[in-house]
């Protein structure tokens, strides 16, 4: 039924528009302000990473060339030349990386490039410094703070800081990363002749190898060097059964760092 101008339920629309009318209003201009401000959230927040991730794809490239040509031991003067070059550029790249997108996860894996170099190249104080950095990064990842420690504090231990390695390698971390984190106690302590605390620490991360069926070539090494023989550990029983003629031995990361199992 048409409403008629003069009409009782005229009346009580017109009534009902002018108290409720600017609710209504307000209601749709806040709607339509939080889904356009999120569509302009996520066209630049995509955007900027994608940016991010294109310079990381260039650096993590730039990086590999590097590492190529640095395995050639015989490299003539011309050559050397360029492969100084090109290390230069890759800290330019680094660099402008993380001064543009310094919170995000591509500026992390960069530091990490450049941590390795400078650790390659034995300059352990820049490394350290680079470290930091990185551990500046927020990304709300308590695994990737534990590798940026666990480097962090190795590289403090190559630099000859052991107390200073000692603090960051006794934060708290992840349990995945516990027997990684229980070696380099060892370390620390065997660098700083506190041999009873380094028996102690290699003992406690190789329990914490067998746990998981998982076997450190290394550690039983430096366990052994102490007068400690490493129990052995059994292999991990696999779900697919495998005939023994085709069965072949397994290659031992002699790395004690985790980090290196999350992938360098």
């Amino acid at each position: 039924m048409a409403l008629t101008p003069n009409s009782p339920n005229a009346d009580n629309s017109m009534q009902a528009l002018k108290q409720y009318g600017s609710y209504i209003v307000t209601a749709i201009l806040l709607a339509l302000a939080a889904y356009f401000g999120w569509t302009y959230w996520q066209d630049n927040h995509a955007r900027v990473d994608t940016v991010a991730a294109d310079q990381y794809a260039d650096i993590q490239q730039l990086n590999e060339e590097v590492n190529l040509a640095s395995q050639n031991p015989d490299l003539e003067t011309e050559a050397q030349e360029a492969l100084a070059k090109s290390r230069t550029q890759l800290d330019k790249d680094i660099d402008t990386l993380v001064s543009t997108h310094g919170e995000s996860v591509y500026a992390w894996q960069a530091l990490m490039i450049k941590a390795r170099q400078q650790v390659d190249s034995d300059d352990f104080s820049a490394a350290t410094e680079t470290f930091k950095q990185a551990l500046a990064i927020d990304l709300g990842d308590a695994g990737l703070e534990a590798i940026t420690r666990l480097r962090y504090a190795k590289t403090l231990l190559a630099a000859g800081d052991a107390d200073a390695a000692l603090a960051q390698a006794n934060n708290d971390m992840p349990s995945s990363f516990e027997a990684s984190q229980q070696e380099l106690l060892g370390d620390i302590y065997l660098a700083q002749d506190n041999k009873d605390s380094a028996i102690k620490s290699y003992t406690n991360a190789w329990e914490l190898l067998r746990s998981r069926q998982e076997t450190r070539a290394v550690l039983a090494l430096k366990m052994e060097s102490l007068g400690i023989t490493a129990e052995p550990i059994a292999e991990q029983t696999s779900l697919i059964q495998v005939p023994s003629v085709a069965a072949q031995p397994l290659a031992v990361d002699s790395s004690n760092d985790a980090t290196v199992e999350a992938g360098q």
